[in-house]
This record gives structure tokens, C-alpha cells and sequence, in this order.
């Protein structure tokens, strides 16, 4: 209306007649509510302590507090402030059971079954360390040690893709259910090469025995015992414990044996006997025996606190 005034030397009574608007729209000048200050910060308190509640629900507490409102007043604010009920997140389906635990399907050889788990860890500046671990339950090798800020399903891919080159793919892999390992890419990528998978029972780790197991040494024995500045440092720490561990590190299970040195001894069929594990020494309990240059640079060193 005041662009026809503008523009044409017209006056506003006649203006609002050619337009057919009363002056009284025209002159209205919109008062500012003050009582909707505190209406919006009580608001604002309810939604942040009722999360799910919606609209008609903020409106029935705000009237059992006293306030003189109605539904359209509230959901006028709602909308203005931009509040919304978060959409529910529908859980993802369990897909393990308590038969794929590793005491009821237990590795019979070597490349039979292969287990895989996440840790966690920091770097000192508190950014995420992520660790993807793969173990051979039958040898106790590990295969995979990798370690990234960040490990999805596609990441696991690629690691699973070179892994599969380098050494053939397994029987079984067993996990848990987390989301890297249920994700649909994964599964189908798995199980088209033939590789069936054991998804362990939800909130059941102990079912995963052989992964928890080297996550726990794992801890004691690297994550506990180094502080990393940088991913670089911690993939080269990792690499160089991973190598320590496969080569030089005797296992009780394996009589003592290293995992590679075990692997060496299973036959064409994957599979190796302990009994063929090197002699013990009962005075050592149970530590396989040492020849005579072995005794003797072991004495040198515990003679001189080496």
C-alpha cells in the first residue's frame, strides 16, 4: 500500500478502497510479546529434560505448571524455535547365537578359524587410536595389526582383500556384532568367497575367547607400555610388537612355542600335535629345555643381572 501512495499521487484512504483492504490492516503495527520470552525459556528447560516429548506434551506440562497457553500458542513457538522429537533409531537385529562360541566351534587347523576385534587406544594429544586385530585361533598368529583414527566396513575390506591374497582365505572368521563387522558389504564380500562367518552371542565376549585373550596381552604388554605421538608412530610401534610377538614371543599354549614356530609344524592338512613340541624341563616348569650353550648364556645372565 505504500508503493501506490508512492507512486501514485493518491492518498491511503484511497488506495485501500482500489485494493479493497481495510486501514485498519494497513495501520496495524505488531506488538511484541514479552510474556513469550519467558514462555520460550521454560520451554526451552522442558525440552531439554523430556528429550522425546512433542508438542502437546510440552503443552499439558506447561499448563499443569500454571501457565495460561494454548496448543496453537505452543506449536507456534515450536516451529519458530525449530524444535523437533528425534526419530527413533530402530535397533540393529542381533545376528549371533551362543553356538558360534570358540568352546563349541573350536579351530581344528590352521586356516580354519580367524577371529578379528577393535581396540582402543590415544594418541597424547587425546585424538582416537583405533587397532584392528586378526588372529588365527589354531597358531595364535597375528595376522592383522592395524591402526587408524577411524576403522569402518570398508576399511576392513580392503585389509580382509590383501590378507586373502597374501595368505589364502579361512574357513570361519568369528566376531562380535559390531557394526564394521555385521555391515551388509561385509557379509556378502565374505560369504561370496565361501568363508562362513560366527557371530558370537550379543553381550557374551567371553565367547570370543582368543580375541579377547590377545587384546588383553595386547594391552598389558604394548598399549599400556607406550605413549604415541602421532598414528605413524603407533602403526611402526605396533608393526614392530606384532613381529616380536609372531617370532620371538614363547606361548603357554603352544608349549612355549612361538606362533610361526608352531604354524611351521602343521602338516599338509593345517593341523599340528603338541606332543611333537619341543622337550620341557621340569626343573623350569614346563619351559621347553635348553641345549648346553643356551644353559650357559642363561646362567651368564642371571648371574650378572642381565
Amino acid at each position: 500500500m505504500d508503493h501506490l501512495s508512492e507512486a501514485y499521487p493518491v492518498s491511503e484512504r484511497r488506495a485501500c478502497q482500489v485494493t479493497g483492504q481495510h486501514r485498519s490492516t494497513q495501520r496495524y503495527q505488531a506488538k511484541e510479546r514479552l510474556a513469550d520470552e519467558a514462555l520460550l525459556t521454560r520451554m526451552a528447560e522442558l525440552v531439554k529434560e523430556r528429550p522425546r516429548a512433542g508438542c502437546r506434551t510440552i503443552t499439558a506440562l506447561l499448563r499443569d505448571e500454571g501457565w495460561r497457553v494454548n496448543y496453537k500458542r505452543v506449536h507456534r513457538l515450536w516451529k519458530q524455535e525449530g524444535y523437533k522429537v528425534p526419530r527413533k533409531r530402530r535397533k540393529k537385529r542381533a545376528v549371533g547365537d551362543a553356538s558360534n562360541a570358540c568352546d563349541k566351534r573350536s579351530a581344528t587347523h590352521r586356516n580354519d578359524v580367524w577371529t578379528w576385534d577393535f581396540i582402543h587406544d590415544h594418541t597424547l594429544n587425546g585424538k582416537a587410536l583405533k587397532f584392528l586385530i586378526i588372529v588365527d585361533e589354531y597358531t595364535r598368529e597375528n595376522l592383522v595389526l592395524d591402526v587408524k583414527r577411524s576403522i569402518k566396513g570398508g576399511d576392513v575390506l580392503d585389509t580382509l582383500s590383501r590378507l586373502f591374497g597374501e595368505r589364502g582365505a579361512p574357513c570361519h572368521i568369528r566376531s562380535d556384532n559390531g557394526s564394521e563387522f555385521i555391515a551388509g558389504q561385509v557379509q556378502d564380500w565374505v560369504e561370496s568367497l565361501g568363508v562362513e562367518t560366527l557371530y558370537i552371542e550379543p553381550g557374551a565376549p567371553w565367547q570370543n575367547g582368543y580375541a579377547e585373550a590377545f587384546n588383553s596381552r595386547l594391552r598389558d604388554e604394548f598399549l599400556e607400555m607406550n605413549y604415541f605421538h602421532s598414528v605413524q608412530e603407533a602403526h611402526m610401534l605396533a608393526n614392530r610388537w606384532r613381529d616380536d610377538y609372531n617370532n620371538k614371543r614363547p606361548h603357554s599354549s603352544l608349549k612355549y612355542m612361538t606362533p610361526v614356530e608352531f604354524a611351521r609344524h602343521c602338516g599338509p592338512s593345517g593341523s599340528a600335535s603338541l606332543r611333537s613340541a619341543p622337550p620341557t624341563d621340569p626343573q623350569c616348569g614346563g619351559i621347553p629345555a635348553l641345549n648346553d650353550n643356551k644353559k650357559l648364556s642363561f646362567a651368564l645372565d642371571q648371574t650378572t643381572g642381565a
